[in-house]
């Protein structure tokens, strides 16, 4: 028998498209597709593969973060632009909480610890809640807070920034040099370890809310509840009063966060809290 063909437009002749071949395509297609959509589904977490994950890519955020170029001259021009747009706005009220919250002294004192430790304390325990209690929801809770950390990299590159506490012409007081407390990588000793010029966008507000969010959408008692919508307020204080942070940095944090929840809604087509708790192991996932 001889080949099909099918007459063109022009009158060539051409072979006719092979069944087999269409079959072909058509089951390459329908496997890239339920690849993509397996790579959307949420499934359990693997221990290992976290800690590793959380661990390379924290040691990458800080090595780039900390590699963006110190702009000093650039970064004390923008706190001043931030300082006078405040008061244009008539809420430029960070010092007045930096000088009222330093005058007791075990009040700040506190808050430099809270700030050193805390951010990183409640967002690894939030993290090991979600992966103990809500493993179908982990994967895009934690992709949130990723993309929301990543975006603000972008932030420290372009828009170096002076916490108060290094600004010129004012009297911020630098709270952690003045009470000598430990564990602030943006003074002390430990300032060179840290740039000092990336406040914004606020992680702290990044983080804190992320954790307030995921607390308050998930946890069942109301307790818990109000002490995850507490959590972010308490750490807008705390950078202000400490003089890290100016409040419109916190804005900046809180627009990387929306960010990264858009980010989510995209790729699982859902809010991560409205996802499944739970999901099948791996090994369970069919092919």
């Amino acid at each position: 028998m001889g080949e099909t063909t099918v007459t063109t437009l022009e009158g060539r002749e051409k072979p006719a498209s092979s069944p087999v071949a269409d079959a072909k395509n058509g089951r390459n297609g329908r496997n890239g597709l339920r690849r993509f959509r397996r790579l959307r589904t949420p499934r359990r977490p693997r221990l290992w593969f976290e800690i590793l994950l959380i661990g390379v890519s924290y040691w990458t955020y800080s090595l780039i973060r900390n590699a963006v170029p110190e702009q000093k001259s650039q970064a004390l021009r923008n706190a001043d632009w931030i300082w006078r747009v405040e008061h244009d706005l008539g809420t430029a009220f960070e010092q007045s909480v930096n000088h009222a919250v330093d005058s007791v002294t075990w009040l700040i004192v506190g808050m430099n610890y809270y700030y050193a430790t805390l951010h990183f304390v409640v967002t690894l325990g939030v993290l090991v809640w979600l992966f103990r209690k809500h493993p179908g929801r982990y994967a895009a809770t934690r992709l949130v807070l990723f993309a929301t950390t990543a975006v603000a990299l972008v932030g420290y590159y372009f828009y170096p920034l002076a916490p108060p506490r290094l600004m010129n012409g004012t009297h911020f007081i630098d709270t952690v040099v003045v009470h000598q407390t430990w564990g602030s990588m943006a003074s002390g000793d430990l300032k060179n370890m840290s740039n000092q010029y990336a406040a914004m966008p606020s992680m702290h507000i990044g983080w804190s809310l992320w954790c307030g969010l995921t607390i308050f959408a998930l946890a069942s008692v109301p307790w818990a509840k109000v002490l995850g919508l507490l959590y972010p307020v308490a750490t807008l204080v705390v950078i202000v009063a400490t003089a890290n942070h100016f409040w419109l940095d916190a804005v900046g944090g809180m627009l990387c966060l929306a960010f990264g929840f858009a980010v989510v809604r995209f790729w699982y087509g859902a809010m991560p809290y409205a996802l499944p708790r739970d999901v099948a192991a791996p090994d369970r996932l069919s092919t």
